[in-house]
């Protein structure tokens, strides 16, 4: 998850992103064994572009 932060700049904690994925509110891992999983870094930007559009819209309405 620090390649998350790192990388994207999400600097949420783990605990967090598992709330925001039982939701269905950020993208699902792929487990590659053991203790470790893997994003798809396309899903990832989308989940970004959709936020960046969710706060242009917000500000839009305001």
């Amino acid at each position: 998850m620090s390649r998350l932060s790192a990388e994207k700049g999400i600097d949420y904690s783990r605990v967090h992103l598992y709330r925001l994925m039982k939701a269905g509110q950020f993208p699902k891992p792929i487990h590659l064994g053991g203790n470790r999983i893997a994003f798809v870094e396309s899903e990832i930007d989308s989940w970004i572009r959709a936020k960046i559009e969710q706060r242009d819209n917000d500000q839009a309405a305001a």
